[in-house]
């Protein structure tokens, strides 16, 4: 039986992005995620944030170290992945990162969206896994098909 191993997140880079080249000249890019989410606890309304390494090869990734700074939202869709390591007292640990085949960058500076051709952060869908590039969607005035009668 096949399975499926997805995930989407949509956060805030909790760093400038990390931009490597592989002997073969292919560009690897490790980002800080930051996912958050309000949850009431008792009377009270509390913000959670769980953190998600996450790498994006290619062309995506040029862009995303191109473009991409400590704050700005993205969205990731992509795989986990879990390796075993063991650390320098010699115990076994896990590690588990989101390997990115497609990313997008929301907002631009100051929260408005720009095309990652004008140097505004983004806008654009990159298949990761493709080399990225992709081209900014339509802007959307709010309006839903969904809304339709008929």
């Amino acid at each position: 039986m096949a399975g499926v191993n997805k995930v989407i997140l949509v956060g805030n880079l909790g760093r400038d992005p990390e931009v490597r080249f592989a002997q073969s000249g292919m560009a690897i890019c490790k980002l800080s995620v930051a996912v958050t989410e309000r949850v009431k606890d008792g009377d009270a309304w509390k913000e959670a944030t769980e953190w998600f390494r996450v790498t994006v090869f290619g062309k995506t990734a040029e862009n995303a170290g191109q473009y991409l700074q400590k704050g700005k939202q993205v969205y990731v869709e992509g795989r986990l992945k879990t390796d075993k390591y063991k650390d320098k007292d010699g115990a076994e640990k896990t590690s588990v990162e989101v390997i990115a085949n497609t990313l997008q960058f929301l907002g631009g500076p100051g929260g408005a969206r720009g095309g990652a051709r004008d140097g505004g952060g983004g806008g654009g869908r990159a298949p990761a896994d493709k080399g990225g590039g992709g081209d900014a969607p339509p802007p959307s005035d709010g309006f839903v098909d969904d809304d339709l009668p008929f």
